[in-house]
């Protein structure tokens, strides 16, 4: 198999045909189809190096054999293992995270290639990066020689995403390979072994979860950050010229808590309150009694209950209660509070802290860090983790005491998801520094804690009455410390009372009314923010940090020195102008919903599809409420960031959103009207390309072209909106206006003599019906799951690989036009090319290819790779060519003359049947002449100019290719008018063909070199 440096594509995605199958792949795995005695290697793939390292130490103990892959990151090790009732050979490797990346195809990704809206509609495709290559080239060459495959990567929706990704890499190569899924929680002998007891299927849902959040993210987070960075980077140019302004529906709403803070302390209003205290001393301490009523905002009131006290001002001792009190232990430790503790009690942030868990992770030495279980599981063996414990000098003692009292006796909480017990240590070790032990410490300690007791004390309050006020003191006696002696995390004060007595009466030392201000709420702290996004469902346990990384990355919010959250000016407008369109942006409702439905396509209880297609319309809606609206936008940033300039009509025009003229008669989907890259004129273009190249160029007569608001009685389908042109002047015959409005679907005579228009005769064969959704995007028809898998095609050749520039000068064309059926495919000056056949032996020989008809220009392309026309050099190889489209008549018309056709692909004739003349540069019939020469084209005519040597032009044609059968006069022109040349002058009628003869013996079959009469041979 070819192997391409370049970015390797995989179009499976996103594609239903592979999804169908990956759910074929999950139904059919059962214990009665494993091929067991067909079993005699397995492929094993973790999710990181030390992963596998750490998993095959376990499997192999400790005796695996080492050897390099193509990544030198990811090692592969071998040993021998019993498995599936056997002994097999285990090659046990890794990724790094995901193999795949998402991405739109290539004339989207250019940020001034399209209209930003376009991007809800555009083609995706997923990818291998430069980066991963070498690892997907290590999996392709190890699963060959396995017939089984094991996806060790984590127990997560990321993981189960990821596994699929190896999955799809590996069966493109062998499709026949046995796939399974172990669930682990912990990089321990005993998990490991129980994984390998208990392999199941791979979990299509949870992978689906993810592919929705991935297309979902891309589509939104690109349609919006390049709407908003090209628009502001024009407007505020001295401030933002560099700065790029992402959107993402996660890190906006995240930002709108700390925005949503900032402004409740600035929108908060001080009020001044006055209270009364009462303080008794005694030889042994000091007690502060509270007023019951708290506090009173009105001052005269509280003056007047005051003087009241005063005048009587002797304390009686009404109530003197005690009761236990406990401080309770610590839940198991998932990940969020892991996250909220260790910003809070170690100051590391959630970024740094999910770095470090997950080194501890696959060192062995906690379980897995991503989890929203607060439940020991039952089946969990607490008492030989605490054992393991026991050699530490500091907490051993305390573990020992924990076994002393009869085991562990955790507190549980209330969260489960079924997949992965609390984060607890799995391994005890004493060889970590930094932050990486700190953290170690803290999971070992809040993991004894929980397992310990509650903090047991004695609460005291005295009530007093002083002139029937009533005010009260608390005292608090601690019996049993329990778990905080392990936690020092946690504080829990002794405060000492005297002893009173019930009816006792004393004379308080002081009486005093005070006064205070009510203070604001504070600033955010990471901890605070996080649990913000946790209650709002913004996020998962696994993306929390991300999302808060990526706000401080882009510089919209900043930290404080005692490490809150601030908005910087930039957030705080954008926030402000997104919510001045009512659409609430930064507030969490829309993701929340988002990822809602997330969880329930994790659980199969939605359709992936319904749920991507839904999400996408609702944000495209927004989206263009969010333009139409933009000014406000710029409004509230000038508040920040200064004056405004003008957003001129011409960048007005750029971001304005293109309005539907019609359906696209191939693929259904709406045809707008575009700029030329050149910015000289308009052509009217399918949003569904490049998978669809349905295309209608006006020529450079056409000044303007706009969508008018009337509607075509005749065009089908419904709607077909009438065009509203501007021409040249000069360039319509006497007595037309310059100006006029007109149907383009084919019905319009007058239209169509002055546009010359030739309508698309047909598209590549094999597509589908214009009634069925395009199968490239999230349109398309679930329902055809249930068609064969295709198998990607051999990949081409690298070296056939070359960028291309695609102009054609037909009306109705592709961009680029389409290889197959009946499409015109031009060449770079506009002129129809000629396809030619690799005759020199080499790894082409065969091949056909497209070439320039004058020789004017450079102008090549394979003809078996429609993908790469006009496109450009994406540095990337797809594996899943595009299916050609059948020929379908572009006119929504019935009538005489309501479709045009296109000249057939390179050809340069005249005439009709075997009489046709081929004209060269010079406009001349050319003259055919026959190859003398030895080697593989001898005997073989070819057409070349028939002047003297010294005056020809460089024409060159092979008689025996491109024949098209009939000549034109098989093909229909449009309102009797003659056929042109691309220039515009007309074809010359054809000449009589005259054979060339020999110079010497004036005989015809060879020339005065080869002459047998030559004398000079």
């Amino acid at each position: 198999m070819l192997y391409h440096t370049g970015r390797s594509l995989l179009r499976f995605g996103l594609n239903v045909t592979v999804h169908r199958n990956r759910r074929l792949l999950c139904s059919h795995i059962s214990a009665d189809m494993i091929r067991r005695t067909q079993i005699k290697k397995v492929l094993c793939v973790a999710e990181k190096n030390d992963a596998a390292k750490g998993i095959a130490q376990i499997m192999s103990n400790g005796s695996m054999r080492r050897r390099e892959g193509h990544s030198r990151f990811n090692k592969i090790y071998e040993y021998e293992y019993h498995l599936f009732g056997q002994n097999v050979t285990v090659s046990m490797t890794s990724v790094s995270g995901h193999l795949l990346a998402l991405e739109f195809k290539a004339p989207f990704q250019k940020w001034h290639s399209c209209n930003p809206v376009m991007l809800f509609d555009a083609e995706v495709e997923k990818y291998c990066p430069d980066t991963f290559v070498d690892i997907k080239r290590t999996l392709e060459r190890e699963v060959r020689q396995c017939q089984a495959l094991v996806i060790w990567t984590d127990c997560d929706r990321e993981g189960e995403n990821i596994g699929f990704e190896v999955i799809d890499v590996c069966k493109a190569v062998k499709p026949n390979v046995q796939v399974f899924r172990a669930h682990f929680s912990e990089i321990t002998p005993n998990s490991i072994r129980r994984a390998c007891e208990t392999l199941t299927e791979p979990n299509l849902n949870i992978s689906d979860a993810v592919d929705v959040r991935q297309e979902l993210d891309l589509r939104i987070g690109a349609s919006f950050t390049r709407f908003q960075t090209l628009r502001l980077q024009k407007i505020f140019p001295t401030v933002l010229a560099d700065q790029l302004i992402s959107y993402g529906s996660c890190q906006f709403p995240t930002l709108g808590f700390v925005v949503e803070r900032f402004k409740a302390i600035q929108a908060f209003i001080p009020e001044t309150f006055y209270k009364i205290t009462v303080t008794h001393q005694t030889d042994e301490e000091e007690v502060d009694f509270s007023w019951k009523r708290h506090r009173l905002f009105n001052h005269t009131a509280c003056l007047v209950l005051y003087q009241i006290c005063m005048e009587d001002p002797l304390a009686t001792v009404t109530e003197v209660s005690t009761k236990p009190k406990s401080k309770w232990r610590p839940l198991p430790l998932d990940t969020v509070e892991l996250e909220k503790l260790a910003s809070r009690k170690l100051k590391i942030n959630a970024k740094e802290t999910m770095k470090i868990a997950e080194k501890l992770y696959t060192q062995g030495l906690i379980s897995y860090p991503r989890t929203e279980t607060n439940i020991f599981p039952k089946d969990l063996n607490l008492t030989s983790l605490v054992e393991q414990q026991t050699q530490d000098v500091h907490w051993g003692p305390f573990a020992q005491g924990i076994l002393e009292r009869g085991g562990p006796t955790p507190r549980n909480g209330k969260k489960s998801d079924q997949a992965h017990p609390p984060i607890h240590p799995t391994k005890y070790t004493s060889s970590l520094q930094g932050n990486e032990q700190r953290l170690y410490e803290f999971i070992v300690r809040h993991f004894l804690a929980c397992c310990s007791q509650d903090a047991q004390g004695q609460e005291t309050t005295v009530d007093i009455d002083i002139a029937q006020e009533k005010f009260s003191a608390h005292g608090l006696m601690i019996i049993a410390r329990n778990y905080l002696d392990v936690y020092p995390y946690d504080r829990w004060s002794a405060k000492v009372i005297p002893v009173y007595e019930r009816g006792a009466q004393f004379q308080p030392t002081a009486i005093e009314m005070v006064d205070g201000e009510t203070s604001p709420p504070q600033l955010l702290t990471e901890a605070d923010l996080i649990s913000l996004m946790e209650k709002h469902g913004i996020g998962t346990d696994a993306t929390h940090a991300d999302h808060i990384e990526t706000i401080k990355s882009r510089m919209y919010v900043g930290l404080t020195a005692d490490q809150r959250f601030l908005p910087g000016e930039l957030g705080m407008g954008l926030v402000e102008g997104y919510d001045s369109m009512g659409y609430e942006m930064s507030k969490p409702n829309l993701r929340a919903e988002l990822e809602a439905d997330l969880k329930l396509v994790s659980e199969g209880r939605k359709d992936k599809f319904t749920v991507l297609r839904y999400h996408v319309e609702k944000y495209k809606q927004v989206f263009i409420e969010a333009v139409r609206e933009a000014k406000k936008l710029d409004e509230a940033l000038s508040t920040y960031l200064g004056q405004a300039l003008e957003f001129t009509p011409q960048d007005e025009m750029a971001l304005e959103l293109p309005l539907p003229v019609r359906k696209c008669p191939q693929c259904s989907r709406d045809m707008v009207l575009k700029k030329k890259k050149d910015g000289r004129g308009m052509y009217l273009s399918c949003v569904g390309y490049p998978s669809c190249k349905a295309a209608l160029w006006f020529p450079d007569s056409v000044l303007e072209v706009s969508r008018d608001e009337s509607i075509c009685p005749t065009c089908r389908p419904n709607p077909v909106h009438k065009l509203k042109f501007k021409f040249k002047r000069g360039s319509l015959p006497p007595m037309m206006p310059l100006e006029l409005v007109g149907c383009i679907g084919g019905c319009d005579e007058t239209l169509r003599e002055i546009l010359d228009l030739k309508y698309l005769r047909g598209g590549r064969a094999g597509a589908q019906p214009a009634s069925n959704p395009p199968s490239g995007s999230y349109l398309r028809d679930s329902q055809s799951q249930n068609q064969p898998r295709v198998q990607p095609p051999p990949r081409p050749r690298p070296e056939s690989r070359k960028p291309v520039a695609s102009v054609t000068s037909s009306p109705w064309a592709s961009h680029p036009p389409a290889v197959g059926g009946s499409d015109v495919t031009v060449c770079n000056c506009g002129q129809e090319a000629i396809i030619l056949t690799v005759r020199k032996e080499g790894p082409n020989q065969g091949r056909q290819f497209y070439k320039c008809n004058t020789g004017s220009c450079n102008f090549f392309l394979w003809v078996d790779q429609p993908e790469e026309r006009g496109v450009g050099n994406r540095n990337a190889t797809s594996w899943t060519p595009q299916p050609p489209r059948p020929s379908v008549g572009f006119g929504g018309s019935s009538g005489s003359g309501s479709s045009g056709f296109s000249q057939p692909s390179g050809s340069s004739r005249l005439g009709s049947g075997d009489g046709a003349a081929t004209l060269c540069k010079c406009n001349e019939p050319a003259v055919t002449r026959t190859v003398m020469k030895d080697g593989p084209n001898k005997g073989r005519t070819f057409h070349t100019c028939p002047k003297p040597r010294e005056q020809q032009c460089s024409f060159f044609q092979w008689a025996d290719e491109n024949m098209p059968p009939g000549g034109l006069d098989s093909v229909p022109q449009l309102g009797g008018q003659k056929s042109r040349r691309p220039g515009g002058e007309s074809y010359k009628a054809p000449v009589a063909k005259k054979q060339r003869t020999c110079g010497v013996c004036h005989q015809p079959g060879h020339t005065r070199t080869t002459c047998p009469q030559n004398s000079d041979r």
